[in-house]
């Protein structure tokens, strides 16, 4: 999830995208499938959806080898481009 002070919150595209593999693997529970449970979350929540744009991809090769997750490292560019905040629930280490 990203966060810009001035619009609210956004989710990157790479997030459900990580969310319906992990749904698909069997690696994540969920009410309803991801296609109808995500647009219903972002409804309610007032959350808006972020593209990843050819510019987002393109500074990932900018970000340190520290990340390995392209999911991450996607949404790590977005946030430093967009002069966004990147809120996660992951831990750090």
């Amino acid at each position: 999830m990203l966060f810009n002070e001035r619009e609210g919150l956004f989710l990157s595209a790479a997030s459900p995208w990580e969310i319906s593999v992990k749904f698909c693997l069997g690696k994540l529970t969920l009410p309803e499938r991801p296609a109808k449970y995500i647009p219903m979350w972002m409804l309610n929540w007032d959350i808006r959806a972020l593209d990843i744009s050819h510019l987002h991809a393109l500074a990932v090769g900018y970000l340190p080898l520290h990340h390995q997750d392209p999911f991450d490292r996607i949404l790590i560019a977005q946030a430093r481009m967009e002069g966004m905040v990147l809120l996660t629930a992951d831990r750090l280490g």
